[in-house]
């Protein structure tokens, strides 16, 4: 059995074309190809902490993979990454034990991310603003991500520290974005088209009154029953709802707030998958608000966790 590190799999991403991977990810699902059971989740409170538990498979692919990844914010306090975890992948056919990934959390982040440029690729008008609520390694790593495939290098950061505003911010430089510090979200939606929501709040930031016409918002952040950043009345304001998952978005999430509160019904929400298959179509006109909940599927884990480790064995068969 091989056992990969961080390091290792960073170098393999190099030469992975991760867009692609997902995109085949979140299509297999949509269609009924994946089986992906509920997600399993360990909360705790004493240090705050939370382990989730995603796994499954995709039909007639090679393997069947498990993920561990963790969150404990007061990680920090040892000097340790905030995220922990790893990816066990598993021949599908004889259930042998096939690699270890020890990424600690990195490929939750990464598949995170490319979720998010997909959804912008796919929803977003010509970007004139970023507006990035969070100042944490997701809300970092989406950011990161976008460099690529906009010209927009204006953006406006709201966070809780302005400590960690200001290091989110020289972090940025290298990407070339023009980042200011808000301490008003109001300010931020006014002047941005693009919003990402990226943190582990429990209270609503973002607000019903906070929409403008032709705005998207990725919203990733919410990945639990109890975490929540986008106020009432959101969704049912906005002209087109996006999510991952159906299933999942039904018990976490932000979508499921709106459902609890009977303000929309999942037959107003749409699979990403289908939109990417063209079944379904995204945005038809500029002046739409989309909404992109993203709570992260078992299928993004199991698309990328193959792909490193088939990039890892062609690197040892060029040796």
């Amino acid at each position: 059995m091989f056992v990969l590190t961080q390091l290792e799999i960073k170098t393999l991403l190099k030469n992975i074309d991760l867009e692609k991977v997902i995109k085949e990810g979140f299509i297999s699902y949509s269609n009924n190809l994946a089986v992906i059971p509920p997600v399993g989740e360990l909360l705790f409170t004493e240090p705050p902490g939370e382990v989730h538990i995603k796994y499954g498979y995709i039909k007639n692919e090679k393997y069947y993979v498990i993920k561990i990844a963790s969150g404990f914010p007061n990680n920090t306090d040892f000097k340790l990454s905030t995220g922990q975890g790893m990816m066990l992948l598993f021949d599908q056919k004889t259930g042998k034990p096939i690699s270890i990934l020890l990424d600690d959390g990195y490929l939750t982040d990464v598949r995170t991310a490319i979720a998010g440029k997909i959804c912008v690729k796919e929803f977003s008008n010509k970007i004139t603003g970023i507006g990035v609520i969070g100042t944490g390694t997701q809300a970092k790593i989406q950011l990161e991500y976008l460099s690529s495939i906009t010209d927009c290098k204006k953006v406006i950061l709201w966070g809780r520290s302005i400590e960690k505003a200001q290091e989110f911010k020289k972090m940025m430089i290298k990407y070339g974005f023009n980042i200011k510090i808000s301490s008003s979200i109001d300010f931020l939606s006014k002047n941005c088209n693009l919003i990402i929501s990226a943190t582990s709040s429990n209270k609503p930031l973002l607000l019903k009154e906070h929409l403008r016409h032709g705005m998207t918002i990725i919203a990733v952040g919410a990945d639990t029953e109890l975490k929540r950043e986008l106020g009432s009345g959101i969704l049912s304001s906005v002209d087109l709802i996006i999510t991952d998952s159906l299933s999942q978005c039904r018990l976490r999430g932000e979508i499921s707030h709106s459902l609890k509160n009977n303000e929309i019904k999942i037959d107003d929400v749409i699979e990403l998958g289908k939109v990417l298959d063209k079944t379904i179509k995204g945005r038809m006109k500029k002046k739409q608000i989309i909404v992109s909940d993203l709570t992260g599927v078992a299928v993004q884990d199991i698309k990328i966790a193959g792909k490193v480790f088939e990039a890892f064995l062609e690197n040892q068969n060029e040796v």
